[in-house]
């Protein structure tokens, strides 16, 4: 379906800084509530993700298609869902709106809004992971498509995120524009910024596996009856 540009955009933007603006925030909440208890942390941390996420993706999709993610957005204009021309804008605002929802976080929160972190991840563990949970994610997504339950594509998107963020080393960022918008923020949710590009570098590659894997399950898999 073809949305007007410059609603898409507006809505890629403020629902990815309102995702930022979760998954930073609930961090900093988690963080200072658990008392030390990393586990309870991220288990908090997890959840508010994935309910701003079904919320945020059933909002804004009519309106943008809901990406918040340029590894979606490449992933989906390679699958020809997508207009190529739209990639790069759609891309640009995506990590714009994540930058201003870290900050937004920062600011809720009393913290000084301009910030990197000192986050270490990095490491063969945490890449892999990276391919694991993007490859994964865009998975999910696909098969919603390819069987034409698009419906039900919020719950999905959001329970295989809190899923990850437990069965992967790296919590599962799978998104190139949260990467970067993480690596401003010395908190919970923080990265390095010099390990976020072998994060997006990782990212990529599941970018790649997904694709590949779609392409084969389409050959594969008979097409749904029509209802």
């Amino acid at each position: 379906m073809s949305r007007p540009l410059l609603p898409a955009l507006v809505g890629e933007a403020l629902g990815t800084a309102l995702l930022l603006a979760a998954v930073v925030g609930s961090g900093i909440m988690a963080e200072r509530l658990a008392d030390g208890n990393a586990a309870v942390a991220l288990l908090a941390n997890a959840i508010a993700t994935g309910a701003a996420l079904v919320v945020l993706i059933d909002v804004f999709g009519p309106i943008s298609g809901a990406q918040f993610n340029p590894a979606v957005t490449l992933a989906l204009a390679v699958r020809r869902q997508m207009p190529w021309p739209r990639v790069l804008p759609y891309i640009g605002l995506q990590i714009l709106g994540a930058i201003a929802g870290v900050w937004l976080a920062h600011a809720m929160f009393d913290m000084p809004i301009l910030q990197t972190s000192a986050k270490l991840r990095s490491g063969p563990g945490q890449w892999l992971s990276e391919i694991v949970a993007t490859a994964t994610l865009l998975t999910v997504i696909f098969a919603a498509l390819r069987t034409k339950s698009e419906a039900r594509l919020p719950y999905s998107v959001a329970l295989t995120v809190v899923a990850a963020y437990w069965f992967t080393a790296s919590t599962s960022f799978a998104n190139p524009a949260v990467t970067l918008a993480r690596a401003l923020t010395d908190s919970f949710a923080g990265i390095r910024p010099q390990d976020a590009p072998g994060f997006i570098l990782a990212q990529m590659i599941g970018v790649g596996l997904a694709v590949g894997l779609d392409r084969w399950l389409r050959r594969v898999t008979p097409a749904p009856l029509p209802e």
